[in-house]
């Protein structure tokens, strides 16, 4: 099983290896030896100054995130709906909380974390910081009352109360327990996948159905629409928030966000985390944030590395496998008053979704390709269950959900034969 100690170790000594550690605990702005799909640009500006995780920092966070003590009856720890050796995630449609409580969102991967210009499904925190505050105070996540209640009962463990004064020089205090865990995710970075390496040059790296999907991705598919990488930031998305019709399965999107406008608080953190994962408000998504009416039933798009191991997909968990993801795109989604003006039929053919998400397999890193390999194989068994499929709209046989996006002709310019995010390769048989 993959636990996250190794990982850690490792992480730890390529931080040893980064830069001076200072007597405080402050490290230099150095970046550690990153993979080939984290630049060490994109790593200065995800981490701030005063942030830089240091060794005795990531120790103490990871202590914390993987111990269950920090919730209210010692059952939930951040590793129960974040496990590491699953690609921190818990691959439950729905993450469950102290006394079995489900939550109304999915958990989103901690991998590459770090790099989001927001947190959570919604953005409703906006640092690495702010979000490990949440869940810890969450009724039915780990349900502790209060952040003084955290503070005294982790100070009241011997080992933290050491541990607290070697690292930050003070008694335990709910700022520095938040940064001690960002520190720990600001070593959990993701990008040396089958991907990366055919990105930088080797064409034997993915096969010849990956390398269609990858052509697709960039055409007819429209997935670069919103989750375009590049060399700065490799993450596949966009970081932006979209309505894509998963929500309008369930509600009433007009008459929902009419009773929020009196329920929400804006600013208030504790009320909008509690409405996110607690009540029907969830389904309206960012606009529990900003009470913006463009902002209803929109969420985040998220980060594909690691899409493969990481599913249920969505922020509700509602699409199994990843041909259902791509049915959903592929018929443009469900028809909503607030639906992104992007969703439009793709008309993928069924051996067209099959190259797609073969291609979207190779975006896992290296270190899970056994849980990969175990995943793509419960997938494919599940492809005769396609509860979002419509091939008749997706066709353009009935509905009117816009024209097909031009198909590149792959014999002229192949987007596969593409190298590092834009950089044309003369590698042979890249296009094959």
């Amino acid at each position: 099983m993959m636990g996250s100690r190794s990982t850690t170790a490792w992480m730890v000594g390529a931080l040893l290896c980064a830069g001076t550690v200072h007597a405080q605990g402050t490290a230099q702005a150095t970046p550690p030896k990153l993979p080939p799909g984290v630049s060490p640009a994109l790593w200065k500006l995800s981490v701030p100054p005063g942030a830089e995780p240091t060794p005795e920092k990531v120790a103490l966070g990871e202590k914390l995130f993987l111990d269950p003590r920090l919730s209210a009856d010692n059952t939930v720890s951040c590793s129960t709906c974040h496990e590491p050796a699953m690609g921190f995630v818990d691959g439950k449609a729905l993450s469950t909380g102290i006394k079995g409580q489900q939550v109304t969102r999915n958990s989103p991967t901690v991998l590459n974390a770090m790099f989001n210009a927001s947190q959570f499904w919604d953005g409703r925190a906006g640092t690495l910081e702010d979000q490990a505050k949440l869940p810890i105070l969450n009724p039915r996540e780990m349900g502790m009352p209060s952040p003084e209640a955290v503070v005294a009962k982790v100070q009241a463990i011997p080992e933290y109360a050491t541990a607290f004064k070697t690292v930050f020089g003070r008694e335990v205090n709910y700022d520095d327990l938040a940064s001690a865990i960002a520190a720990f995710e600001r070593t959990q970075f993701s990008g040396s996948a089958r991907f990366d390496a055919f990105i930088h040059g080797d064409a034997k790296a993915l096969n010849a159905s990956e390398k269609r999907g990858w052509a697709l991705f960039n055409g007819k598919a429209r997935c670069n629409s919103c989750h375009a990488a590049n060399i700065v930031s490799p993450l596949f998305s966009d970081q932006k928030f979209h309505n894509i019709g998963i929500a309008a399965h369930k509600q009433d999107f007009v008459q929902l966000a009419r009773k929020a406008v009196d329920v929400v608080r804006l600013g208030d953190e504790k009320q909008i985390d509690e409405l996110a994962l607690q009540t029907e408000f969830s389904e309206l998504g960012r606009f529990l944030v900003t009470k913006k009416e463009n902002d209803i039933g929109t969420f985040k798009t998220p980060t594909l590395r690691n899409v493969g191991i990481t599913g249920p997909y969505m922020h509700d968990g509602s699409l199994t496998t990843l041909w259902d993801v791509m049915d959903h795109y592929n018929k443009g989604g469900v028809a909503n008053p607030y639906l992104d003006g992007g969703m439009q039929r793709l008309g993928l053919t069924e051996p067209e979704i099959d190259d797609l998400v073969a291609f979207l397999f190779t975006l896992t890193d290296t270190r899970y390709t056994k849980f990969n390999g175990q995943e793509l194989a419960r997938q494919q068994k599940r492809k005769s269950t396609r509860p979002e499929r419509d091939t008749a709209v997706a066709l353009g046989k009935k509905g009117n959900l816009g024209d097909l996006a031009p198909n590149p002709d792959l014999a002229v310019k192949n987007p596969a034969a593409v190298g590092v995010y834009g950089a044309e390769t003369s590698v042979p048989g890249a296009a094959k």
